[in-house]
């Protein structure tokens, strides 16, 4: 079955076109479509740049690395080392995503993929100096202690009730 995410987005973008054009006028329409082009002139280095990371992590991360380290059968030691690499890893969802879709193409478990996006969206050690810098050094700390706990408890709960569906996930996903 072909992915209909192309579909559901172009009917996004036509609705809010209309929204925009009967409350806003269409001159709004027109100044969102230049905007949003300004958008993807500026993202499509960046978007480049992350589908070749994931490409060369294609090759480098290996069926049988994943299989070893991650797999579904990897338990806690998967999990951790799923949020290990999330904290550590630098860069935004252009950088993450596509390396975790690698990761489940190549064997990773599912708990292992909710605990590296997880950890990468709660840990991130790259976010650091700017949270303490605009938030306090307290309000960090506190966060990060509040927060520990939830990656590796995520995976393993995600690997517990939706494990079983891991194969027709798997499958659904947009192949790399």
């Amino acid at each position: 079955m072909r992915d209909k995410t192309p579909i559901y987005l172009l009917l996004v973008l036509f609705f809010l076109m209309i929204l925009t054009g009967v409350q806003m006028g269409w001159q709004s329409v027109f100044e969102g479509i230049v905007s949003g082009g300004k958008i993807l002139l500026q993202s499509t280095p960046l978007l480049i740049a992350a589908f070749l990371v994931a490409g060369m992590t294609q090759v480098l991360v290996t069926k049988e690395f994943v299989t070893k380290w991650l797999g579904t059968q990897t338990g806690w030691k998967g999990i951790g080392l799923a949020c290990l690499a999330g904290a550590l890893i630098p860069g935004g969802p252009y950088v993450y995503y596509p390396i975790a879709a690698v990761m489940l193409k190549n064997g990773a478990g599912l708990g292992v993929l909710v605990a590296f996006i997880s950890a990468k969206n709660l840990w991130s050690v790259s976010r650091l100096p700017y949270e303490i810098a605009l938030i306090g050094l307290n309000f960090t700390i506190s966060r990060y202690l509040i927060t520990f706990i939830f990656p590796p408890l995520l995976g393993f709960l995600v690997d517990i009730i939706f494990g079983k569906f891991l194969e027709t996930i798997r499958t659904k996903a947009p192949q790399l």
